[in-house]
C-alpha cells in the first residue's frame, strides 16, 4: 500500500474551515472581527516569513556586495529592531481595538437576555422575558438575526467554557462568578457550540446548537416554548410520573413533574439533539438514553432505567418525542 502524501490531508483540513463549528466561516459580528484579526496577522507573518527566507537565500547564494548590505549596521538595526517593534505595536493596537467590545461588552443595547449555566455535562438555558417571566430550555439557543443577545454565563459545578466559533470567541464559566457575552448573528442558520474547557470525563460530549432566525421566526419559537406541554395525559405521561422522572425534570402542565436537577423537558421533542448533542432526536435515541445514559455519556448523573420493559421504554420514549 502506498503512503498517503501530505496533499491527501488537504480536504480534511479544508473541511475544518467550514460548517456549523468553523471559526473561519463567521456568522456573527464578533466572529467576523476575530476572522479579520486572524487573516491580518496571518498575512503579516506570511510576508515576514517570505522576507526572512529571501534574505537567508541571498546571504547564502548572493555575492559579497549583497552580504555586506545584509550585515550592515543600518540594515540590522532597521530590519532586526525597528521594524519588529513598530509592526508588532501596530498589530497590538489593531488587536486591542478589534477586541474592545469583547473586553467590555455593552449589554444595555441587547433586546434579548438569557442566562446559560454549564453543568456536567449539559447546558441550562434560561430566557428572561420582557414581562419578568423566565423561560427555561436546555442545550439550545435560538436568537434573532441582526439583534444583540446578552448572555450571562455561569457554572453550577466546575469550570466550563462557552464557545460558538462561528458566532463569537470563547468565554469561561467559573463557579461563583457571572461573565458576560453578547451574540449578534449576521445571517440565519445553525451554529454548533462546544465546551472549550476540560470539565470531566464526558467533556467532549458537551455541545449545543445556536439557531439564528428572523424576528418573526424567533418570536414564534419563543411563544411556542412559553406554552405548557402539548401532552399531559395518557399512558406515557402516567409512566413518566410513576417512574419518578418528575423528581429531576420539569414538564410544565404535568403534575408531579417539577424537578429542577435535570433539564426542563416541556418541549424536549422539538430540540435539535438529545443529551447535549450526543444523540439525534428521535424515539430510538430517547429509549437508548433512558435505558442507560451512562453508556452514551460516561459519568452521566441520570441513573439507568433497566427495570422498564421494552414496551414501557417505547411508550415513554414516544411520549417524550411528542413533546414539541
Amino acid at each position: 500500500m502506498r503512503r498517503l502524501g501530505p496533499m491527501s490531508c488537504l480536504p480534511a483540513l479544508l473541511l475544518g474551515c467550514s460548517g456549523e463549528q468553523a471559526a473561519l466561516a463567521p456568522r456573527g459580528a464578533e466572529a467576523g472581527e476575530i476572522g479579520r484579526l486572524f487573516w491580518t496577522t496571518t498575512t503579516f507573518t506570511g510576508v515576514v516569513l517570505v522576507g526572512v527566507c529571501a534574505a537567508t537565500l541571498l546571504a547564502i547564494a548572493g555575492g559579497d556586495r549583497v552580504r555586506n548590505l545584509l550585515s550592515a549596521r543600518r540594515f540590522v538595526i532597521g530590519a532586526g529592531l525597528v521594524f519588529p517593534i513598530v509592526s508588532l505595536l501596530m498589530l497590538l493596537a489593531y488587536g486591542l481595538s478589534a477586541m474592545t467590545s469583547r473586553i467590555s461588552p455593552r449589554t444595555s443595547d441587547a433586546v434579548v437576555r438569557a442566562t446559560v449555566v454549564g453543568e456536567q455535562w449539559w447546558w441550562r438555558v434560561v430566557y428572561h422575558l420582557a414581562d419578568g417571566t423566565r423561560l427555561e430550555t436546555a442545550n439550545e439557543l435560538v436568537i434573532p438575526v441582526g439583534e444583540q443577545v446578552a448572555l450571562t454565563l455561569e457554572s453550577a459545578d466546575v469550570i466550563h467554557s462557552f464557545w460558538v466559533p462561528s458566532l463569537a470567541g470563547k468565554v469561561d464559566m467559573i463557579p461563583g462568578r457571572s461573565n458576560r457575552l453578547v451574540l449578534q448573528a449576521t445571517q440565519p442558520g445553525v451554529s454548533r457550540g462546544q465546551c472549550a474547557e476540560y470539565c470531566g470525563g464526558a467533556h467532549a460530549l458537551m455541545a449545543f446548537h445556536v439557531t439564528a432566525r428572523d424576528r418573526v421566526g424567533f418570536d414564534a419559537w419563543l411563544e411556542a416554548q412559553a406554552e405548557p406541554a402539548a401532552v399531559t395525559e395518557g399512558e406515557g405521561a402516567a409512566l413518566f410520573v410513576r417512574s419518578g422522572c418528575g423528581a429531576c425534570h420539569t414538564i410544565r402542565g404535568l403534575e408531579s413533574a417539577v424537578g429542577t436537577v435535570g433539564p426542563d423537558l416541556t418541549h424536549v421533542g422539538s430540540r435539535p439533539t438529545l443529551a447535549a448533542a450526543a444523540l439525534r432526536n428521535d424515539p430510538e435515541a430517547f429509549a437508548s438514553w433512558i435505558r442507560d445514559s451512562r453508556h452514551v455519556k460516561p459519568g452521566s448523573r441520570m441513573p439507568p432505567y433497566r427495570m422498564l420493559t421494552d414496551r414501557e421504554l417505547g411508550v415513554l420514549a414516544g411520549y417524550l418525542d411528542g413533546l414539541r
